[in-house]
């Protein structure tokens, strides 16, 4: 069987990890399924090396397969600070309503870490991908626009805006938020997970951050009441039997829980700003973004990426880390449906982690190691997989 996987190579270390990473995915595939299963790769032009070839960042043709796809695979794209383009990553969550991004945190042995105990980091993120201050409604400081917008506010709502201000519009909906918490209880019930925790910043941004609360409350409970059962209702007596614990905390408060009680929280549901910085700061627990899978999905689409961003002074040295790249592709293995591939994909992962023969970035963090250029990472991943028996 084929599965049609659209891939984008991405800018800056985008090409020397595309370079081991497909390899290693048709290697595993081919080995856990011997030949009866395949990944039909169709590759999309988007970011610097679209430009070069088409004048656009984002060119129609990679916008109209996306369209029509399941599943795509993409490296990091560059999005200038301040000034230029806007994020393409974020244009394609919005142009495909790529409402939720997901990102596994958990450690791999080996890697020092930056907790005492990494083995109780084991959390998956939920972070909402379309509205909050991400979906870009800004205006620039002491242009004309704004100062219309401005004196608007002023006058009508009784509010005092210095006019030199800058403005950003923070958009949140019942929809939005509902079906982000709603996919978010869905995943923990079908991987048998004790919790869903709401993060959020609702004590000083009570009718967006603090509606996210209320919304996530509500689905819980008109659409999985069999299944879920909050916190304070455990706090008052009555038995959780085995249901899904729904709880809630404050952002701030969230950064210090998962640090000295990581056990206690399994995945979390939690706005597009919030998400963006705890998923990070989550990572860094157990090894830094190396080590970070996510994807990016609607009901209809999922594009799965490596997390972090282009090391532009890396590019074209053969020393990056594929890992979060290859970590992408294990879970989109197993969104397709090819399990055995992935789990031999993170297998050997810690294999070449155990054997402390792995790139120079995670060399620093692996006492003792040794430190091996991209490419021949790949390659020890490859014989890795070879080895395996299912």
């Amino acid at each position: 069987m084929q599965h049609k996987v659209y891939w984008i190579e991405g800018d800056g270390i985008g090409a020397d990890i595309w370079k081991v990473t497909k390899p290693v995915i048709n290697v595993a595939v081919q080995k856990a399924y011997q030949g009866k299963e395949e990944i039909l790769w169709k590759e999309l032009l988007a970011g610097e090396k679209a430009y070069k070839q088409t004048g656009e960042h984002l060119p129609k043709e990679t916008l109209e397969a996306l369209a029509n796809a399941k599943v795509a695979i993409k490296g990091p794209l560059a999005t200038p600070v301040g000034t230029g383009i806007r994020s393409l990553t974020v244009a394609m969550r919005q142009k495909f309503d790529l409402y939720a991004c997901i990102r596994p945190i958990k450690w791999y042995k080996g890697i020092i870490p930056a907790v005492r105990h990494p083995e109780n980091v084991n959390m998956t993120i939920f972070r909402e991908n379309t509205e909050d201050v991400y979906a870009g409604i800004e205006f620039q400081s002491q242009q004309e626009e704004t100062q219309k917008l401005i004196h608007f506010i002023n006058e009508n709502f009784n509010k005092s805006i210095n006019t030199k201000c800058a403005i950003g519009i923070k958009p949140m909906t019942e929809f939005g938020c509902k079906r982000l918490v709603r996919s978010a209880i869905q995943y923990a019930i079908k991987n048998n997970l004790p919790s869903v925790t709401l993060v959020h910043k609702g004590n000083i941004m009570k009718f967006t951050e603090g509606a996210f609360q209320k919304w996530g409350y509500e689905v819980a409970k008109q659409e999985f009441a069999k299944q879920t059962i909050t916190e304070q209702e455990v706090r008052e007596g009555k038995n959780p039997e085995n249901k899904i614990i729904i709880k809630d905390r404050i952002a701030d408060a969230m950064f210090q829980e998962a640090l000295i009680h990581p056990e206690e929280y399994s995945v979390i549901a939690t706005t597009n700003l919030n998400g963006d910085y705890l998923s990070d700061a989550l990572a860094a627990q157990v090894g830094g973004l190396g080590m970070a899978p996510g994807v990016n999905m609607s009901d209809n689409l999922a594009i799965f990426e490596a997390t972090h961003g282009t090391a532009p002074t890396a590019a074209g040295k053969d020393i990056a880390n594929p890992c979060s790249l290859l970590l992408s592709a294990a879970m989109l293995l197993e969104h397709i449906g090819l399990e055995k591939a992935g789990y031999a994909i993170k297998t050997a992962i810690q294999t070449c982690i155990d054997k402390k023969t792995v790139t120079q970035d995670l060399a620093k963090e692996i006492e003792n190691a040794t430190s091996v250029r991209c490419s021949e990472f790949g390659n020890l991943l490859i014989k890795k997989i070879e080895n395996i028996e299912f």
